[in-house]
């Protein structure tokens, strides 16, 4: 079996794949205001060509897949694709993002179909800021979600807290402290500049890196703690906690130096860098292995040392524009 290496000698054994790009919500950080006009079906990867496409991932050195949206429960399919997945020795882990609004009805059927992991996003625990950030959505539907998948004893659960300015900011102690009597991972992650215009992004981005020293102010002890996987997030537990938190911090404390995903979006186009616009259409050589993996390889020997979110040194990029994609039409 071969083993994919981007330009920079990164082992890349991670594949994010987007499996649709519809969602139920339309959160503020994913999808402008007006909402977008999602891509036809005939646009979308079917369920057998996502199953040839991991196939060819896995000969390639992937054994970690993440599947992703949009919001990707909303696939009638998707335990069956989950279970296909599992068919295939060399993928070690299967995992996927959702923003949890039906687990309450969906977790278990995911759990039998064999998934191991769950990220789930959840911004806020105020009903009104919830409304607000998902643009209509009803927080309660997300948090029966969670304690559903809560009992179904997952490898592991983590809830993905997009900190920004004036909308959440201050609830990050609520999400620390909901660690005490919950065994989960809770990952607060710095707003990205993706499909935001950069004046307005500016002014809601929070950084993060004074989390810890509030926690300190508040007379927790804090440890540094490692978790299975090689994902991007700085791990902490307060002592005496069930769960644990997570910092990932791309603007004030860049990680791409360890990166080793690639991704692929729901209409069939490999991103070797979630920032930049550069990608290539890889779903006419799904079943030509050949033409595949040389398209891989190709996007890989495109992948910058760096994204440069926010900043001007863009001569490491092959094509310099950030991506013409919003955040829900790549996955993450």
């Amino acid at each position: 079996m071969m083993q994919l290496y981007d330009q920079f000698k990164r082992k890349i054994d991670y594949l994010r794949l987007s499996i649709t790009d519809r969602c139920n919500l339309r959160c503020i950080y994913c999808m402008p205001k007006e909402g977008l006009d999602f891509f036809p079906k005939e646009k979308i990867m079917t369920q057998d060509e996502i199953i040839q496409l991991v196939k060819n991932f896995a000969a390639m050195g992937i054994t970690k897949v993440r599947l992703t949206g949009g919001e990707p429960l909303l696939r009638r399919d998707l335990p069956e694709i989950i279970s296909r997945i599992r068919e295939i020795p060399s993928i070690k882990d299967i995992s996927i993002t959702t923003n949890g609004t039906a687990l309450e009805y969906q977790a278990q059927k995911l759990k039998l179909a064999g998934l191991d992991r769950l990220n789930i996003s959840l911004d806020t625990f105020d009903a009104d800021t919830y409304r607000r950030m998902t643009r209509g959505g009803n927080i309660k539907h997300a948090m029966n979600g969670i304690r559903t998948a809560e009992k179904q004893n997952f490898k592991m659960i983590k809830i993905n807290t997009v900190i920004v300015h004036g909308e959440n900011d201050q609830e990050i102690p609520k999400f620390i402290d909901y660690t005490k009597d919950h065994d989960v991972n809770i990952r607060f992650i710095e707003y990205m500049p993706i499909g935001q215009e950069i004046d307005n992004w500016k002014q809601e981005y929070v950084p993060l890196t004074d989390i810890l020293t509030n926690c300190q102010k508040r007379g927790l002890e804090i440890k540094t703690i490692q978790l299975p996987g090689n994902g991007p997030a700085q791990n902490y537990k307060v002592t005496g906690y069930k769960g644990s938190i997570g910092l990932i911090h791309p603007i004030s404390n860049r990680f791409c130096d360890s990166c080793n995903r690639v991704r692929v979006t729901a209409d069939g186009y490999v991103k070797a860098c979630l920032y930049w616009n550069e990608e290539l259409n890889i779903r006419p050589a799904i079943y030509d292995f050949l033409k595949f993996k040389e398209t891989v390889q190709k996007a890989l020997n495109n992948k910058p040392l760096n994204h440069e979110m926010a900043m001007t040194n863009t001569k490491q990029i092959i094509s310099p524009a950030p991506t013409w994609r919003h955040m829900s039409q790549i996955g993450g």
